[in-house]
């Protein structure tokens, strides 16, 4: 028993952190990797200006058609209400109310999303991070300037799925990156296709996810971002760390995720191409003080 739980002891003390890396008051994480020198080398793939979008589409749901809807796979991420301009010019107006990390809606995670023992990334109190009046530290205020850099499409279920439940190492994404003749570099975007929806299974089935051991290999890589179609397991594959991408990859390492991206026709496209690197920007609505937000993901070619 006095093994077991010097092992245990051994594996926390090991989590991969960037707390200190880049200061106590960086809000950046693993984005301040995406040097000027990352960004050209990612811009230099742009060679067709062939795009392709890693957002799911979002069908809005009227208020006038019931009350508002708990936050549910069936349930849509997007409410609104629709008005008339009144007087003498005949235009529309709406107003919308966004569920930010709703499981069907492709949406950019800022560190303040996720804690990790009461504190989020670099190490700040959550209580003094995430306050009713919006997020003070670690919020979507820093992507108002967008992101751009070189994204690597890793296809672990090239043709298919991943089978339920399976733990996705560093091993899968070697043995992709050898399959497609790709490597990962420092400052490069992470996008992982898992062939599955994002969310729990509807038919119940134990989802395939992101272990510890992949979260790690990103560490080690440098991912400035990860994106996929799906990423923690549903259920937990570890009991010790239920949501290893958020709770280690976004709250320790500081790395950003964009959540229920769709990532089928970039699949299709780079299998088309036979490239599997590409120019990925991000230019989410510059609203503050938020933990997540709506984006629409671009892989140029």
């Amino acid at each position: 028993m006095d093994t077991q739980r010097a092992h245990e002891a051994g594996t926390e003390a090991e989590l991969p952190t960037n707390w200190g890396r880049w200061g106590e008051d960086d809000q950046l994480g693993t984005l301040n990797l995406i040097t000027e020198e990352v960004r050209a080398r990612g811009a230099a793939e742009a060679r067709t200006g062939r795009t392709v979008s890693l957002a799911r589409p979002v069908e809005p749901t009227p208020v006038v058609a019931g009350p508002f809807a708990p936050v549910t796979q069936a349930a849509s991420a997007v409410t609104l209400v629709m008005m008339d301009t009144g007087g003498h010019v005949e235009a529309a107006a709406d107003v919308m109310t966004v569920t930010n990390h709703h499981p069907r809606s492709t949406h950019l995670d800022a560190v303040a999303h996720m804690a990790h023992e009461g504190r989020v990334y670099p190490g700040r109190s959550r209580q003094e991070s995430v306050t009713p009046a919006g997020v003070r530290h670690g919020s979507t205020t820093v992507f108002g300037a967008g992101i751009a850099t070189r994204g690597v499409l890793l296809d672990l279920a090239a043709g298919g799925s991943l089978p339920p439940g399976h733990a996705v190492t560093g091993a899968d994404f070697e043995a992709a990156e050898e399959r497609q003749g790709v490597r990962l570099e420092s400052g490069d975007a992470l996008v992982v296709r898992l062939g599955w929806a994002p969310g729990p299974d509807p038919e119940r089935r134990p989802t395939p996810g992101i272990s510890l051991d992949a979260v790690r290999w990103m560490h080690r890589r440098g991912v400035s971002l990860y994106a996929g179609d799906a990423g923690d397991a549903y259920p937990p594959l570890d009991p010790r760390h239920p949501l290893p991408l958020h709770q280690v990859g976004l709250a320790l390492t500081g790395m950003p995720l964009v959540d229920a991206a769709e990532v089928d026709e970039l699949a299709a496209v780079c299998a088309e191409l036979g490239r599997y690197v590409f120019l990925l920007t991000l230019a989410p609505p510059r609203v503050n003080g938020m933990t997540g937000v709506p984006v629409n993901p671009l892989a140029i070619f």
